[in-house]
């Protein structure tokens, strides 16, 4: 007889257990990341600032193939809660504009409509971190340097030759592969698809001869390519900062204010130096984002 009231009392609590969701809820916060250095870096610098200053915890998902082509339709399904994206990834691709400000400022025309459009979507921007990372377009020294090419406009004459490689969203940017061939007169011979983290290795394996690049690279110094001018100013903005779904937000007000701390805190020159402590000098992205914090003393 005991043993069958233990038995009912048991289906009871489990009964009552499944109703109520399963265990208790967490307060996690769940962030992605696209796949290349400077964003595990700037991941981890997020998720060890939200867990020393709030109760919250995180979990990072890394190197999302696809970058924003992927991240921004899981962000706003709720997959994920928050994410690093640059001004001028966001304006071509989720606002799909194909103007360019001509302020170019880090708070200017782009930021304001940016903030406007986002809103509408359920999704803020909190702060932009201080640094830019804009695209460039590296090419393999021994394509150019006997020409003497160093700007966009004289690529055009080699171009048909060569092989160009870059992350998928790059080729539906405002300033991305098509209007940049529009605008310098660039026939390719072939463009591929590469992930983020591939693309040097695939341009000193000679697999391509020209990728887009980034600004903060730490690899760009190190690589046998010589990046060109942008002589007709075609590249617009990309300040980086945290895109945050607007519910996340209002769960957990707390995390606004912690997020509100990024606001300017990273320079360029910081952005290289952390990259190249990861890619270079082999250090893991935890250490190198728990250094960055302690020397700027928000965490201990």
């Amino acid at each position: 007889m005991k043993k069958n009231i233990l038995y009912v009392v048991l289906l009871f609590v489990s009964a009552m257990y499944v109703f109520a969701g399963g265990a208790k809820e967490t307060n996690n916060i769940k962030i992605a990341s696209k796949p290349m250095t400077e964003q595990y870096i700037l991941t981890e610098i997020l998720k060890q600032l939200i867990e020393y200053d709030t109760d919250l915890t995180v979990e990072i998902t890394k190197g999302i193939g696809g970058g924003t082509t992927n991240i921004h339709p899981a962000l706003l399904k709720g997959d994920f809660d928050l994410y690093p994206e640059y001004t001028g990834t966001a304006w071509a691709f989720v606002v799909k504009r194909s103007d360019i400000p001509a302020d170019g400022q880090m708070y200017g025309t782009m930021w304001e409509e940016l903030q406007q459009a986002y809103a509408v979507l359920g999704l803020e921007w909190i702060g932009l971190y201080g640094f830019e990372n804009k695209f460039t377009i590296a090419v393999r020294n021994e394509i150019v340097q006997p020409y003497g090419i160093t700007t966009l406009s004289q690529l055009a004459a080699v171009a048909p030759q060569m092989i160009f490689g870059a992350n998928p969203d790059y080729y539906e940017k405002a300033d991305g592969f098509t209007p940049l061939c529009e605008t310098y007169g660039l026939q390719f011979k072939k463009a591929v698809d590469l992930d983020m983290g591939l693309k040097y290795t695939a341009i000193e394996n000679g697999s391509v001869d020209a990728i887009n690049a980034f600004t903060t690279d730490a690899r760009l110094a190190q690589a046998p390519v010589t990046t060109l001018e942008d002589d007709k100013h075609f590249v617009t903005n990309y300040y980086c900062g945290t895109v945050v779904r607007t519910d996340t937000l209002q769960k957990y007000p707390e995390l606004r204010q912690t997020l509100e701390k990024m606001d300017g805190l990273i320079s360029t020159e910081d952005m290289i130096y952390m990259n190249a402590e990861v890619e270079i000098n082999g250090k893991d992205e935890i250490s190198v984002a728990r250094s960055f914090l302690t020397a700027k003393g928000l965490i201990q």
